[in-house]
């Protein structure tokens, strides 16, 4: 008796274990599915978009396993409002909207690279726009694929390319949180952060990635943009979208 109520015991352990291990495995896949992402991105196989055809929500599941924290960490909320963001900043990244145009914010991952590079052969490429020498060593040593040599793959291999843009959106650089962190509230500002009017929400995260550009200056289109991909995708979860979503006011992490 005493050994089949071990083995019973542990029966329950191991059963425990796969169901715990399968929820982590379905992990993004399980709020992200095929249909939902369909759904958020329905143009971005449209012939105007110069990326048809490059997003695959295959390619899209496939780099997020290689994150097991990425739209897996923390409640059902949490988990959403992730997901949100991520896709609400990098819609706005790879946008054909037009501004004002009643379907502005259905015309994410149009683009995979910029049109006039900015910073070649190290211009913005993939769903963050993965831009400069610097990142592309970092991206590249942290996913195992030179990215330094052949800067290109980004545009072409559309896994290394969701990878890049999950790489960016879960490292912190310099005096900067990672997104994934700001996401899921975990980050605390400091004092300097503070007197910056830098504090948790959306906003924060528009700095880290574009704060040199779109931040400290008052409202502007590219932040209403952000925003609106957001509050979609939000809605579409089911999830709120919390507060202080832009950066207007707050001073980028450089200054």
């Amino acid at each position: 008796m005493a050994r089949f109520a071990a083995v019973a015991v542990c029966a329950a352990a191991l059963l425990l274990a796969v169901a715990v291990g399968g929820a982590a495995a379905q992990g993004v896949g399980s709020v992200i599915t095929q249909s939902v992402y369909d759904a958020m991105l329905p143009n971005r196989d449209n012939s105007q978009c110069p990326a048809s055809g490059f997003y695959t929500y295959q390619a899209f599941i496939s780099a997020a396993a290689a994150f097991p924290s990425f739209g897996t960490t923390g409640s059902a909320d949490d988990v959403k409002r992730e997901l949100a963001a991520f896709f609400g900043q990098t819609s706005h990244e790879t946008t054909g909207g037009t501004q004002g145009a009643a379907d502005q914010f259905e015309w994410g991952y149009c683009f995979k690279e910029e049109i006039t590079p900015t910073s070649p052969p190290y211009q913005g490429r993939g769903p963050i726009q993965l831009t400069g020498q610097s990142n592309y060593q970092l991206a590249g040593d942290a996913i195992g694929v030179d990215l330094v040599s052949n800067p290109d793959l980004v545009a072409q291999d559309a896994v290394v390319s969701f990878k890049t843009a999950i790489w960016f959106w879960t490292t912190a650089q310099g005096n900067k949180p990672s997104c994934e962190d700001v996401a899921l509230n975990r980050w605390t500002p400091t004092a300097a952060d503070t007197a910056a009017g830098r504090v948790p929400g959306y906003g924060v995260i528009t700095n880290i990635i574009n704060g040199g550009i779109e931040c400290g200056m008052g409202q502007n289109a590219a932040n209403v943009d952000r925003i609106g991909y957001y509050t979609r995708y939000c809605g579409m979860l089911g999830t709120d979208t919390g507060s202080n979503l832009d950066c207007y006011t707050q001073q980028n992490f450089a200054s």
